[in-house]
């Protein structure tokens, strides 16, 4: 089959570029903004037709929450009208699109994990945006896989485990927000996933969305703790609450996705969080 990388030089698609390395069972095809413009429907239509694409995994997303405030249209642009786009030109090809999705789709009232048919209700533009983007899939009536997941980080591009670790090499102490809770997600083992519901539906016609991120719930206080133990850094998290801390954002106080499904679908085993994060920073240190 051929495969198709959006977004290939974000966290995600440099996972499946390494992936790539060593799965040769697929012919690779990988793109970024430089290569092909997802917003420009007859680029994407001749691409999908010189190449025969058969799945196409979108990775490319306007990820910048705060920043998307002030930047609605942008943000529109690539979460949504890309994504129409890519979903229009599926259907017409009939390839299978597997896109990535957020916790932002939902507004974290909920005093449980989120399961995939909970009713979305999001509070910021990032978060409505990439709501647009699943509404348009769906609309399109093309083959689509929805991966919803969260607090997504790798050793490459800028998130949360290198900010801190940036942070814990200057700093003695800094804040962080205690009563926002999730689950982490290592881009590695989301990229596996992926392969393994690839694998698992081949290009059959499916309509499904699942949630995915390590096992473990935390806040982000405990989050920065374990980065700065992990990475040896002598640095104190303070923990801080929702209110202390200025955003643009309403970021979700729960955004913890319950991942059953996922895991009947594809019989995998979902590693706990920190081990995941070890190995994060194992790979960041290997890289310096």
């Amino acid at each position: 089959m051929n495969l198709l990388i959006t977004g290939c030089n974000g966290q995600l698609g440099t996972e499946f570029k390494k992936i790539s390395d060593s799965d040769t069972s697929y012919q690779w095809f990988f793109t970024d903004i430089d290569t092909l413009d997802i917003c420009d429907q007859e680029a994407v239509d001749l691409y999908f037709s010189s190449n025969n694409i058969d799945i196409c995994i979108n990775c490319a997303a306007y990820t910048a929450v705060d920043k998307a405030e002030d930047e609605p249209q942008k943000a529109k642009l690539i979460n949504a009208f890309a994504t129409g786009v890519l979903s229009k030109v599926c259907k017409t090809h009939n390839t299978l699109l597997i896109h990535i999705s957020t916790d932002y789709v939902f507004d974290g009232s909920s005093d449980k994990p989120y399961i995939e048919t909970d009713n979305i209700s999001p509070t910021s533009v990032y978060g409505k945006t990439k709501a647009e983007g699943e509404s348009l899939i769906k609309k399109s009536d093309c083959s689509y896989i929805i991966v919803r997941t969260s607090w997504l980080y790798s050793s490459t591009g800028h998130n949360f485990v290198k900010t801190m670790l940036k942070i814990g090499s200057e700093k003695s102490t800094v804040s962080v927000v205690c009563d926002q809770k999730g689950n982490p997600t290592w881009a590695f083992d989301l990229a596996y996933v992926i392969m393994l519901l690839i694998q698992r539906n081949g290009t059959k016609i499916i309509h499904e969305i699942f949630h995915f991120s390590n096992e473990g719930i935390i806040s982000w206080y405990d989050f920065a703790s374990a980065i700065f133990e992990i990475g040896e850094k002598d640095c104190q998290a303070v923990p801080i609450t929702t209110k202390d801390y200025p955003s643009k954002v309403d970021r979700p106080a729960n955004s913890a996705f319950d991942k059953n499904k996922i895991k009947q679908f594809t019989g995998v085993k979902i590693p706990f969080w920190k081990d995941s994060l070890i190995k994060c920073i194992e790979e960041i240190n290997r890289n310096k």
